[in-house]
Order: C-alpha cells, then structure tokens, then sequence
C-alpha cells in the first residue's frame, strides 16, 4: 500500500489502481474548505467490505462504478478510483438549509473518513448527492436514506443492515425478476459463487418464495458452511457440475463471473438454460469484462447482465413506491434475522488492517461467514 501525505488535510481514503486493483495507496481529503451553496459534509462512522465491492472495480469501465467518486487529481483518474461500499455516516457540517448537523444517513460511499456531496432531490426520507460526477448515473446509488425518516430502522441492526442491505435489494430483485417473467419456463436455479453474501440472499429469497428450488455452486473449501446454511436445496463443487441432470430446464445466477464456469454450465445445459444471468465477479482472475463478445459462442441463451434499477422501478410502476419500499424491508428484517445466526461481525478500525481484509476479499480468501465491517474514524 502506497501512502500518500499533504500538508493540510483531516481525513483520507483508500483508493485502488483501476487496471491492478491489488495496488492500493491512502489519499490525504482536505476537509477544511468553506462549503459551497447546498453542500454537506459527511463524516463516514462505518461501511462493509465485501467480494461484492471487488466486482464493483471490476465492471467499473463498463457500469460506471468509478464514475461515483473520482479521484480528487484529476490527472490520476486514469489510474486511480475509489470503489464504493455501503455505509452510515453523520453529517458534520452543512450549508443546505434542510439538512442538518447531527443527522445519520445511509447510502454509498467511499472506503474513507470523510465524504463531501451537493446534497438535493431533499424529501423527509432521503437526499441525493448532485454533484456533476453522478451525471447519468442511476439515481439509486446517489441516494442517502435518512435514519430519521426509515420506520424499518434499527440501532442494533446497524453493522448487518449495511453488510447485506445493497446485496439483499439486488438478490430479491433478482428473485422477483425470475417470478416476474415465470421463471422463462425454468425448473431451478443454479447460483455460482454460493458463498457470497449476494448469492446467499438470493438463495433465501428463493426459499422464502419456495417455488423453485436452489443448487449452490461453490468452492470445495467453503462447501461445508454453505451447506449449513440451510437455504439451498443442494449444494455442490465447481468440479460437480458434470454431475448435474442436463435435462433440467435451468435458470444460472452466476455470481462467480469466471468463463470456465460460465461455459462448463452453458456447455453442460445447452437449450435446457432458459436465463443465464451475470451478476458478480468473485472468480475475478478468470473474467474479462471486455471479452463479452465471446457470449455468442457459448450453447444456449446469451448470458445478460442484471440492473437492478431496472425491475426497481417497474416494481414501483407496479406497485407504488411505498409499497415496494415496504415489501423489500419486511424481507431485509428477516434476512437480518437469519443472517445474525450464520454472519459474525468483524470490526476493523485501523487502516492498515483494513489493507489485510481488502487484500484478503480480493484474493478470494476471505471467510465467507464473517461480515467486515470498518470504521475508519473510530477513537
């Protein structure tokens, strides 16, 4: 890890080299800087680090993850990005009328101590950060829900609501998406990557429907926990697909990204794979994002990626926003609940730690049933 000093700052963040995400150095924030009409300060008290956030760097060209929050030199945004976590922090400072000082929020942010956005789009529940960086970017992942104003929040929730919220609002939106379009004709699921906390929640969400089962694809290593869990159907190795009926009409959720997986499963299934559908990354040393063209040579359906936005806001042209707001949180609180029986929460504090489970996470090495969850800024 690189280390990077200035002479005037009261905060950092780490960043990560766009094209080797294993280099990483501390960037100095200059937090000191009379505010601007309408902008906030955040101070960021915790965030989540997961494999999730590591396929945030690698699709960040093509989805625009970097986009989020730019490196402040703008002659390195070539080079250096900073990935993006979900998190609380406190608003410290304010030159917005209707926000103040004092308030807890939720929302993306970056891997640091501090955060400064131009807050507008203001209601009771959220605010949006508008700076000029989120142009043509969903609006999803610019919003900042505001504790005052969510009726589902918890204190004690905290540290697994900002671990599993994001991928439990992906995993049910992929469940539903499934449901949505009468499963394209399938008869299970196939989840690559069945450790990741994404495939996880989409594998309760599955059984909470309990219209289809759930085979989970994982390591051999993490096979044990997984089958533990209790949320899959069956759960079997990455050299067990071979194994699998090809006669099966199947829906692949493939968390994993790697093209030897993708095509052993396409290879295997052929027509018999209705949906294939890209989610993750975790398998990173074995995906190229720009290689997608080569989708067409594979058997089958062509693999899609999933937004997430997208079933959002049909679900909230179905339904009424309250309403699916409601419906998602109901379902957040009860994965909460069975997450605290599987998860163990880990607390970091220091920066240099948090380097080890960066490191650790991208590696893939990470203990799938332990929850990161780091505070920078803490005394």
């Amino acid at each position: 890890m690189k280390n990077l000093q200035t002479n005037n700052h009261s905060g950092f963040v780490f960043e990560v080299a766009k094209n080797q995400l294993q280099q990483t150095r501390i960037f100095a924030l200059d937090i000191d800087q009379p505010l601007a009409e309408n902008e906030v300060l955040l101070c960021v008290d915790k965030f989540a680090l997961t494999a999730n956030n590591i396929s945030y760097g690698i699709t960040g060209n093509m989805l625009g993850y970097w986009q989020f929050f730019p490196t402040d030199n703008e002659s390195e945004q070539h080079k250096w990005g900073r990935l993006p976590v979900m998190g609380f922090a406190d608003v410290v400072a304010s030159n917005c009328p209707e926000i103040q000082v004092g308030e807890r929020v939720w929302g993306f942010m970056p891997m640091s101590t501090h955060l400064k956005i131009v807050a507008g789009n203001i209601s009771t529940n959220s605010f949006a950060d508008i700076s000029p960086c989120r142009k043509g970017l969903s609006p999803l992942y610019s919003q900042f829900n505001r504790v005052k104003g969510n009726p589902f929040y918890l204190t004690v929730n905290e540290d697994y609501d900002i671990l599993v919220r994001g991928l439990f609002t992906t995993a049910w939106l992929i469940e539903d998406f499934m449901f949505d379009n009468q499963y394209f004709g399938a008869m299970q699921y196939l989840i690559t990557s069945a450790s990741s906390k994404t495939s996880i929640a989409l594998a309760f969400a599955i059984q909470t429907r309990a219209e289809r089962p759930a085979i989970g694809i994982t390591s051999n290593s993490n096979k044990p926990f997984v089958e533990s869990l209790g949320c899959y159907d069956q759960v079997i190795s990455y050299d067990d697909i071979p194994q699998l009926d090809p006669k099966q009409a199947s829906i692949l959720i493939d968390m994993a990204g790697g093209k030897q997986t993708l095509a052993a499963i396409h290879q295997h299934f052929t027509a018999k794979l209705r949906y294939s559908c890209r989610i993750g990354a975790t398998q990173h040393t074995d995906i190229s994002i720009d290689d997608n063209a080569r989708d067409d040579d594979l058997p089958g359906v062509k693999p899609q990626f999933f937004f997430a936005p997208t079933q959002l806001s049909k679900r909230i042209t179905d339904w009424g926003g309250h309403e699916t707001l409601r419906k998602m949180n109901l379902s957040l609180l009860d994965y909460i609940d069975f997450c605290r029986l599987n998860i163990r929460i880990s607390h970091t504090i220091d920066v240099n730690e948090l380097e080890k489970v960066y490191q650790q996470t991208l590696a893939g090495k990470a203990d799938a049933s332990i929850g990161q969850i780091i505070s920078l800024t803490a005394r």
